[in-house]
């Protein structure tokens, strides 16, 4: 078992999952990456839906303002929400079935195009079903059959969901970055991932750091250089991680985006003012963080 972290309660009884440590390690990670697949299934309805219905509270507040009633007019049901209606292929309107909704086998049996209507099914589908898995089964693998393990997918799971929409929105919604935060430092009231202190910090700093690249890229070009949305994403991956994470989840965050950007930008993919989603690289950075560790914390005590 490997722990990255000095305060991951791993070795505690009261940590372990009891059902889940019972079985043999195969089948924890069966057990695990199924699980993984069925919540990666679900993140894809938030990845799609959750935009849409930002949009329709947007537009009822605007409405509401000027005294005039919002009708939806995307295209989408009355009543949308991550519930309801059931799934359907988005071109043709088809309801998908029972066996149409198995993670990763139906886009396999599918062939990758709607059953109905035969329209590709876009691959962040599969990838998304996919890394959620492997997730779960790197949470399982760093922290054991535990609670840490549990909580270490919980905020895996909600970072791949927020990065998937920053991908398409450019958005980082408070309904997702704000709950994140709280359960960060409510996770770390018993010293889960870091001590209650270096949470506080963390969260503190992380906001903070990148509130002042936002008035340094303003001062120095006029410009909006970052988002509210990544410096509310950054202060709940420091309430997770602690604060002397960031200095690693920061850096891992600049050198693979600076990468990605470069080899876009050559490729013809963006143009070189084009501005690029941090959302994603500062969740991988915190992943990384959080399953491989940081040598900041033995240098800095956590």
């Amino acid at each position: 078992m490997i722990h990255a972290f000095p305060y991951a309660a791993s070795d505690s009884p009261a940590a372990a999952l009891p059902v889940l440590a019972m079985l043999p390690p195969a089948a924890q990670y069966v057990f695990a990456i199924a699980i993984g697949l069925c919540i990666g299934s679900f993140l894809n309805v938030v990845i799609h839906r959750l935009p849409v219905m930002m949009q329709r509270a947007w537009e009822a507040e605007i409405a509401e303002a000027a005294g005039t009633d919002a009708t939806p007019g995307d295209g989408y049901p009355p009543r949308y929400d991550l519930w309801r209606p059931r799934s359907a292929c988005p071109h043709c309107g088809h309801v998908l079935r029972a066996w149409e909704n198995i993670p990763l086998v139906s886009y396999a049996l599918l062939r990758g195009r709607c059953g109905q209507c035969g329209h590709p099914i876009g691959l962040r589908y599969p990838f998304v079903e996919l890394a959620s898995g492997l997730l779960a089964a790197a949470s399982l693998a760093t922290f054991g059959p535990t609670v840490p393990a549990l909580a270490a997918f919980c905020l895996c799971a909600v970072l791949l969901a927020m990065s998937a929409i920053d991908i398409r929105t450019g958005y980082l919604p408070d309904s997702m970055t704000l709950p994140l935060l709280w359960a960060g430092l409510a996770f770390n009231l018993g010293g889960t991932f870091a001590s209650l202190r270096a949470a506080v910090i963390g969260a503190m700093a992380g906001y903070l750091f990148l509130w002042s690249i936002y008035w340094l890229f303003r001062w120095l070009r006029g410009i909006e250089g970052i988002g509210f949305g990544d410096l509310k994403l950054l202060a709940a991956i420091g309430a997770w991680l602690g604060w002397a994470a960031l200095p690693q989840v920061v850096l891992f965050a600049a050198v693979t985006g600076a990468i990605v950007g470069i080899v876009a930008t050559w490729r013809g993919r963006m143009r070189f003012e084009e501005p690029l989603p941090f959302g994603p690289f500062l969740a991988a950075g915190a992943a990384a963080t959080l399953f491989f560790g940081t040598p900041f914390y033995s240098a800095l005590g956590g």
